[in-house]
Order: structure tokens, then C-alpha cells, then sequence
């Protein structure tokens, strides 16, 4: 079946994102690269919990966390996570025009997130002077969450860029495995930030 061959709603393939071989090698790549990124995370969260006390006679995580700001950017990517979902289930069903609604969205949300995680670290900088330097927590605490919000700043560029570029192109067996390895790399952020909420900061409020 061509890529390029025109679809509707009752013809649209229900596993358009395998549909061809091109499909299927971007399943596979991104398994792969996914592997890797799993073993990044892996090594930041336990260079993290090596050194999260070694402050330097800086400020506790009880004292510097506020878990309001914190929650807040947590229900934004969560919520992300879903509207991602809801795009997802439109392109299933052949509906471009809800699938690009829903994924400007969850960019809207990732925005919103990284813009929080921004004034995050600002006022940490700011009000406490904890810096990359200051102390090895420092290190270890903006290098884990800092590659985080670079790998949301990362699918926001992706995400934002398949919304543009196939804006009058519409949905077809080319772009749609684009869309949905696009929105589980999103769904993947999101797992790490559950983690990095947990074990960042749920544990570091209760030392």
C-alpha cells in the first residue's frame, strides 16, 4: 500500500503507525534509542542519590523544595501525557484536524511545565545561590532534572514541528509512525518525571 494514497475514515489502516517497513524500522529505532535513554536516566538518578546530601552547608531539600510549584508542573505534564493520548485516538480514526488540536495542546501544557521548571531553578539560584558549583548536590540536582527539561524542550520542538510541517499535508502511512513514536517519547518524559517527583522530591522533603 502506498504512503501516499488517499484514506478515509472507514479505509485509514487501524495500525497505521506499522503499516509499512518504514513504520516498523521507526518502532525499532526508537526502541533502541530508547534503551539508551533509559540507561542515561538510570545513571543520574544514581549519581543523585549518591550526593544529595552533600550540600556543602547549603540549604536541605526541605528547606529549598517548594512542592506547590512542584505539583502544579506535575499536573501540566501529567495532563500532557493524556491530551497526547486523546491526539493518538483521533489519528486512529482518521481525524487530522482533532489529532493536530489535541497535540498543540500538549504542547501548550510541555510549555507550561518548562516554563515552571524555569522559574524553578531561577529562584533556586536567586534566593538560595545553589548553582552547578555550589556544592555537589547542586551538580547532581540540575544535571538530572536540567537533562529532564531538555528532553521536554526536545519533544516540544518534535512534536511542534510535525504539527507545522504537515499542517497542509494532512494524514497519510508516511508521517503517521512520526506522530506516534513522537507522542510515546512524550509519554516516556512523563514516566521520568514521576520518578525524578519521587525520588527528587517526595523523598527529599522527608530528608
Amino acid at each position: 500500500m502506498h504512503v501516499e494514497e488517499k484514506f478515509t475514515a472507514e479505509t485509514f489502516p487501524a495500525d497505521a503507525e506499522r503499516a509499512t517497513l518504514e513504520g516498523k524500522n521507526k518502532f525499532l529505532g526508537f526502541w533502541l534509542f530508547l534503551g539508551g535513554e533509559t540507561v542515561l536516566f538510570a545513571s543520574l538518578f544514581a549519581t543523585y542519590l549518591s550526593l544529595k546530601n552533600s550540600t556543602n552547608g547549603g540549604p536541605s531539600t526541605q528547606e529549598m523544595f517548594d512542592m506547590t510549584l512542584v505539583f502544579v508542573a506535575t499536573m501540566l505534564l501529567l495532563t500532557s501525557s493524556l491530551t497526547s493520548v486523546y491526539a493518538m485516538y483521533h489519528m486512529k480514526n482518521f481525524n487530522f484536524k482533532q489529532m493536530q488540536f489535541w497535540l498543540i495542546i500538549t504542547v501548550l501544557l510541555g510549555a507550561g511545565f518548562l516554563g515552571l521548571e524555569i522559574y524553578e531553578f531561577n529562584h533556586y539560584i536567586h534566593e538560595y545561590k545553589l548553582t552547578m558549583k555550589s556544592s555537589a548536590f547542586g551538580s547532581a540536582f540540575y544535571t538530572l532534572v536540567g537533562t529532564h527539561g531538555a528532553h521536554v524542550f526536545f519533544g516540544l520542538l518534535w512534536i511542534t514541528t510535525l504539527v507545522v510541517r504537515n499542517a497542509k499535508r494532512g494524514l497519510n502511512l508516511y508521517n503517521a509512525p512520526k506522530y506516534y513514536v513522537a507522542s510515546l517519547y512524550w509519554h516516556f518524559i512523563d514516566v521520568v518525571w514521576v520518578f525524578i517527583f519521587t525520588v527528587v522530591y517526595l523523598m527529599g522533603m522527608v530528608g
